[in-house]
């Protein structure tokens, strides 16, 4: 069954599944990686989402304030083992409604184009392209999305 726990980036489940996607990311983005990797970090994040399956950390995720209404998805992740089973939708949606419950209106997101399955997930979950924002304006990899969050 799973299991989804709210905590922070203290989280050693968490950091353990953030080093994995790292290094999942630093595959895919190749020579990009470096620029996307500065604005990864985890220390400090208040909003950690970790999804559990028989007591095994299998995916992850966080949000950080974006604006004063809007938070950034951040370090969205599931072990390849245990995709395609609605673990990152659920941990989504636990994002989601954590941050509506703190009173957000919106979420933004970045993730590349090469990540199909990603854009893919988001979409289908009611996210919508948007213009790149902050750091990704201008860069031709990066895909951004946004989504209006139902107020509790």
């Amino acid at each position: 069954m799973l299991r989804l726990v709210r905590t922070d980036s203290d989280n050693q489940d968490f950091q353990s599944l953030v080093m994995l996607l790292d290094h999942y990311l630093a595959e895919i983005d190749d020579d990009e990686h470096a620029f996307y990797a500065q604005f990864n970090k985890v220390a400090s994040l208040s909003h950690v989402v970790v999804a559990y399956l028989d007591d095994a950390p299998v995916g992850c995720g966080a949000f950080k304030p974006y604006a004063a209404e809007t938070v950034e998805i951040k370090r969205m992740f599931v072990q390849p083992a245990h995709r395609g089973q609605g673990v990152a939708r659920a941990v989504l949606a636990a994002l989601e409604q954590w941050a509506a419950e703190l009173g957000y209106a919106g979420c933004v997101l970045e993730t590349g184009q090469r990540q199909a399955a990603a854009i893919a997930l988001y979409q289908r979950s009611g996210y919508a392209r948007t213009p790149n924002y902050g750091q990704y304006v201008g860069v031709e990899n990066s895909v951004c999305l946004a989504k209006a969050l139902a107020r509790p």
